[in-house]
């Protein structure tokens, strides 16, 4: 099996950079900067107008380790070869000569320099695809880092190792024009600055020093405070700034005319800045990291400072808990280890937004603004639960922190953190143990959106307005459990609550607490993790520590499924909209589908990573995964919305199929279609499941129901008037004698025409009739009901009324019918149809089978199997009714 049979990788979200330096370039027809990100295993690009994404590339087969641009093709290095795209879309070429992996690469006119690990150096013909020269360098000696062109230099290039040293090469001859001896560091990169023959060498120390290659002479020296420089860039808009970024995600810029710092932008990143490009002519600056942003800043303040003017982003650390959010399955709220919270739209980047990071005062945090480390974040948070009903009064999401019994509320409506902390007046410092450490374990919002119910590992469980954020009431007399709370949930209209915690009970309390002992109590085998619910289907999953799932239906307070075959920690589940599915997550790297109804294993697949947090669309289109150590998230598309699936009870105990993390947008080409048709044949289903059971034919009822009422049907829909005789005009039209013309004797063609009498002597058995006689010797009735199930309403009347003897049939051939109902009951197969012919043989036929002995006979043979037939159908359709009738007046 090629992989899920259900779910299709779509594509990934949340990714907008890595530690691969931006590239942008000016296209003339659109007159905009286009900027290039590299985001793994393809590259994305953005308009610089809006910050739109353009397009998304095609899926390289592993990382891509270098990239740069010209004004017509985008560069691509992957492992040991080089792509060449146009349109952000197209491959055009495709570089392959280089042994090992390519990490620096720089276009030069008709021609594309590369260099690999091994230092080894080959000049492309970007059209022909063939190596122009080859430099090859040593490695231990002069380990190439960092390569340039040097303004009006022809034929030129310049090469920098990480020992400190450099050498100009020209690529024409293919040979060292000159050698700088270094400066005892290693150089990290090097930039063209806008004065001709001098460029800016960052170090690996911090210093950064602007040279003149021509006298081979140091122009100035700078020394940046926070160690390595990872970029440098320069300002070509009439100001003498230089930008260099660093390995904390600081930048500063150089007053070069002054020789001083001008400004500095203090966490500008939550990591390196590995890329940075002034725009030309423009006071703008890009900048990328690999904490996944990509911002546009303006120098626009009045001390020549720079500002933020434009935003991409998404997490900078894994995120840890996934949720759908509203009902048209186009938002997704997530949360990750920076402690933000964020919302991502799935149909566009630019509806992607951010709530902020979490904080204790953040009013105060927004009036320090960026700075090196915020002693007012909270801990990352590491569960929410949010609704959509009054999300425009006040704060619809509730989340906890990880080590912290305080829960805060944020607003979707509003994009931004809520002024609300939730805690109760008994873990206040003052009222709580010192040695007590408390800790909020789960939350859950009613569906109102009025209250909000918190856990903690205490064994309380608290209820709190969601407007005021007032305590309201607490459950059980002190506390619920005497071990900590894992699951919280409730009904849609707040009429119980639901807890499960560490000592295998699930108890149900009514919402208002009007007593201190819980309604109902179900004990389970083991302790629980965490619930998920349902609550339109009234269904409760809770995952176990055995790693296996409870489902739990919550209205008649019962186990109604359970579910085994993970062999690790689970991490997460999901049940779709129709509360058909339950999906699961756990660390064994699997995420399987079990099928509630029939309590089997339908799906599973297997990743690279292991699925943290996943969640199931509303409309049930889409599943959204996160997966440990990847910043963004994976769409997987529902095949069975579009296309018919065969889903077939698969064994737990299988190892789940392989499946690649969709890391951009992905189209399945036509050969993987026809081999996932291929491994999944059509599963049809077998004529009889079991001999045990009654099956039914699956005949439309119009074939059979009406086959008593036959009669009465064809007199309703018997016309009023007969049929008239058609004017047939005869072959040979009379004449009458005229003097004029010829005329025709029209009254002599309307004369009556005959009709054709058959001989009741000359009258047999019909074809229906002859298959009957047929079976007297071998008593195999298979042909016969084949052709009763082909046959229409009047079809199968006419047919049984022409058994009896005047009808041209005979006494024998109307006792195998009566033998071929009993071969149908016996079997259990096409019971309707078996009632149906038989209740139109006894009305047709009843007085001739009260006198002919053979047939009157037989008779009892018939009344017993339908009697042991009707009976076991009986019992099973009373208990289902009876069922029914007790859950409806419940």
């Amino acid at each position: 099996m090629p992989g899920s049979r259900i779910f299709l990788p779509c594509r990934g979200l949340g990714y907008v950079s890595n530690h691969i330096p931006i590239q942008v370039r000016y296209i003339k027809s659109r007159q905009e900067n286009l900027i290039i990100t590299c985001v793994g295993k393809s590259f994305h690009t953005y308009g610089i107008s809006h910050f739109g994404l353009l397009s998304v590339s095609g899926l390289h087969p592993s990382d891509i380790t270098s990239m740069t641009a010209d004004a017509y093709h985008v560069y691509t290095a992957c492992e040991s070869n080089i792509y060449a795209w146009r349109r952000g879309t197209e491959l055009k070429h495709t570089y392959k000569g280089h042994t090992k992996n390519v990490h620096l690469m720089i276009p030069f006119g008709a021609h594309l320099i590369s260099v690999d690990e091994g230092s080894n150096v080959k000049v492309w013909d970007i059209k022909a695809e063939v190596v122009h020269l080859e430099l090859t360098f040593s490695a231990k000696t002069f380990n190439i880092s960092a390569l340039m062109h040097p303004s009006t230099y022809i034929n030129k290039i310049l090469f920098a190792s990480d020992k400190g040293e450099m050498q100009l090469w020209n690529i024409n001859s293919g040979k060292l024009v000159y050698s700088f001896k270094g400066w005892n560091a290693g150089i990290s990169c090097i930039e063209q600055a806008p004065a001709i023959d001098v460029i800016a060498i960052g170090l690996t120390t911090g210093r950064i020093i602007l040279h003149n290659i021509k006298f081979d002479e140091t122009v100035m020296e700078f020394m940046q405070d926070w160690g390595l420089v990872t970029s440098i860039s320069f300002r070509s808009d009439g100001h003498p700034i230089m930008a260099t970024g660093s390995v904390l995600g600081h930048i500063v810029f150089w007053d070069l005319d002054e020789r001083k710092v001008s400004s500095q932008l203090l966490a500008a990143h939550d990591s390196a800045v590995t890329g940075m490009v002034c725009l030309s002519n423009e006071p703008l600056i890009l900048t990328s990291s690999p904490d996944n942003t990509l911002k546009l800043w303006i120098f626009d303040m009045t001390d020549g400072g720079a500002r933020l003017l434009r935003l991409r982003e998404g997490h900078s650390a894994t995120p840890k808990y996934i949720r759908f959010h509203g009902a048209n399955g186009h938002n997704i709220l997530s949360c990750a280890a920076d402690s933000t919270l964020r919302i991502f739209n799935t149909q566009t980047e630019q509806f992607n937004k951010s709530l902020g990071k979490a904080s204790y005062n953040r009013k105060r945090s927004k009036k320090r603004g960026r700075a090196v480390e915020d002693p007012l974040k909270m801990p990352p948070i590491v569960q929410f639960t949010s609704e959509t009903t009054r999300e425009k009064e006040w704060d619809n999401i509730a989340a906890i922190h990880s080590g912290l019994a305080v829960v805060t509320t944020w607003s979707y409506d509003k994009i931004k953190m809520g002024d609300l902390k939730l805690l109760p007046e008994r873990f206040r410092k003052k009222n709580v143990d010192v040695n007590l450490d408390v800790v909020a374990t789960c939350v859950c919002l009613t569906h109102c959106g009025n209250f909000v119910l918190v856990g903690y590992n205490t064994g309380h469980v608290d209820r709190f307005n969601m407007q005021s954020g007032a305590w309201r009431d607490s459950y059980g007399n002190s506390k619920v459990y005497d071990s900590p709370i894992r699951g919280v949930g409730t009904d849609s209209l707040n009429q119980i609550v639901i807890t499960g915690g560490d000592d295998h009970k699930i108890k149900f309390w009514r919402f208002k607490n009007k007593g201190t002992d819980p309604l109902t109590i179900i004990t389970l085998e083991e302790p629980i993790c965490f619930f998920r619910q349902h609550q339109e289907s009234s269904m409760l999953a809770a995952a176990l520590a055995d790693f296996t799932i409870a489902i739990i239906d919550y209205d008649t307070r019962r186990v109604v499924r359970k579910f085994a075959g993970h062999t690790a920690q689970l991490t997460d589940a999901a049940l779709s909209p129709d509360s058909r599915w339950l999906i699961t997550s756990s660390m064994d790297c699997s995420i399987r589908t079990w099928d509630i109804p029939t309590g089997g294993l339908v799906d599973q697949f297997k990743t690279d990573a292991a699925c943290v947090s996943l969640s199931m669309s509303p409309t049930g289109e889409a599943l959204v995964t996160a997966h440990v150590d990847y910043l963004g998230m994976f769409l997987w598309t529902n095949r069975t919305l579009y296309e018919r699936v065969t889903l077939q009870t698969l064994s737990a105990t299988d190892d789940p199929p392989l499946v690649t993390l969709p890391e951009c947008r992905h189209e399945p080409s036509e050969q993987e279609e026809e081999q996932i048709r291929e491994e999944e044949p059509e599963f049809v289903s077998p004529e009889q499941i079991s001999k045990d059971l009654i099956t039914l034919s699956g005949l439309s009822t119009s074939r059979w129901q009406n086959l008593l009422d036959i009669e009465l049907i064809k007199k309703r829909n018997k016309p009023k008037d007969p049929p008239k005789a058609p004017k047939a005009a005869p072959f040979f039209l009379p004449t009458v004698a005229s003097l004029n013309n010829i005329q025709f004797d029209l009254e002599a063609s309307k004369t009556e025409g005959s009709r054709f009498m058959t001989p009741v002597t000359l009258v047999n058995l019909s074809e229906f009739g002859k298959m009957l006689q047929g079976t007297i010797s071998t008593n195999d009735f298979h042909q016969v009901i084949d052709k009763l199930k082909t046959l229409g309403p009047s079809m199968i009347d006419f047919e049984i009324k022409c058994l009896a003897p005047e009808g041209g049939g005979s006494v024998d051939v109307m006792l195998q019918f009566l033998k071929c109902v009993e071969f149908m009951l016996k079997s259990n197969k096409d019971f309707e149809l078996a009632e149906a012919y038989l209740g139109v043989f006894l009305k047709s036929h009843g007085n001739l089978m009260a006198k002919e002995e053979i047939l009157r006979n037989y008779l009892p043979n018939i009344r017993s199997c339908h009697s042991v037939t009707w009976e076991r159908l009986q019992e099973k359709l009373f208990y289902c009714t009876c069922v029914v009738q007790n859950l409806k007046t419940m």
